[in-house]
């Protein structure tokens, strides 16, 4: 039923899987690696097609051009406007959803329960014309606001998902103890259940961190200047009508992606235990 580890195969698979081990790791970090080969490479090589090839020499000095000719650090500002506001309300809508839907028994609770996980599946391409009106509609046209609540409202579905299922495999018991001693429902929520969702809470905010600085296509539907673009929709700026700075934009983009890279190394143990939790039950 379940896959043998390597360990107990045969010498020709471990052999196998040794090989093919390397050469995939290879090939999925190739894309990174050529970003940043071609974030370090002088605009003369670009300009004499040596695209894949030894820079002839390193440029360093494009990291900070990048910043001398042009707002990347504006951009960077507008996409943590954005990430921080958006992670911070869906974790605290999350929490007191899932509390709810997880704890309570109550008529349509599977039906509400479903109407939050059901926005996770509609494409964004369908909602791109209606949210787009909405936000011109309510005057959050090209914020940073608007484009925070737009992400708020949407993740917060997935994070439901995720803290309903927590908060429901948490014992029952604990919550029933609370209610004999005569505790109110807020505090058995902030003083009992809160306590125990810190890895899950925890887990949520790196991925929820990582999908809101990443996204690049509602940052390029809702925004449309360097005031407010977040910096995966202004790197595309660094690009002229008729010359492409592709080593600039090269080292933007590894500029860009250090803030979630960081935010998972900083919260790695907790990511990991959040993940994990409950699997070996």
């Amino acid at each position: 039923m379940f896959p043998r580890p390597i360990a107990q195969s045969t010498p020709a698979v471990r052999g196998l899987y040794q090989i093919a081990l390397p050469i995939a790791l290879i090939l999925w970090l190739f894309p990174l690696l050529g970003v940043a080969m071609t974030s370090v490479r002088p605009a003369s090589d670009l300009a004499q097609g040596n695209y894949f090839g030894l820079p002839s020499s390193f440029a360093w000095h494009n990291y900070v051009e990048v910043f001398q000719n042009s707002p990347i650090g504006r951009y960077i500002f507008n996409s943590f406007k954005v990430t921080i506001p958006t992670v911070i309300g869906t974790l605290v809508l999350s929490c007191m959803t899932g509390f709810a839907l997880g704890i309570y028994r109550f008529k349509g609770n599977l039906l509400i329960f479903f109407m939050f996980v059901a926005g996770n599946f509609v494409p964004f391409q369908i909602l791109m014309v209606p949210v787009r009106d909405l936000t011109f509609g309510m005057g959050l046209y090209n914020t940073t606001m608007g484009l925070a609540l737009f992400h708020i409202a949407f993740q917060t579905g997935f994070c439901t998902l995720f803290m309903r299922n927590f908060i429901s495999a948490l014992p029952r018991e604990l919550i029933e103890a609370a209610r004999v001693e005569g505790v109110a429902e807020w505090q058995i929520f902030w003083y009992i259940v809160l306590p125990l969702m810190r890895p899950a809470i925890a887990a949520l905010a790196v991925l929820v961190f990582t999908f809101i600085w990443n996204d690049f296509f509602w940052a390029t539907v809702l925004t449309t200047s360097a005031s407010t673009q977040p910096v995966t929709a202004g790197l595309s700026s660094l690009n002229g009508q008729w010359i492409a700075a592709w080593q600039l934009v090269s080292a933007g983009s590894i500029i860009a992606a250090l803030p979630p890279v960081l935010m998972f190394f900083l919260m790695q143990r907790h990511f990991i235990a959040g993940l994990t939790l409950g699997a070996v039950k």
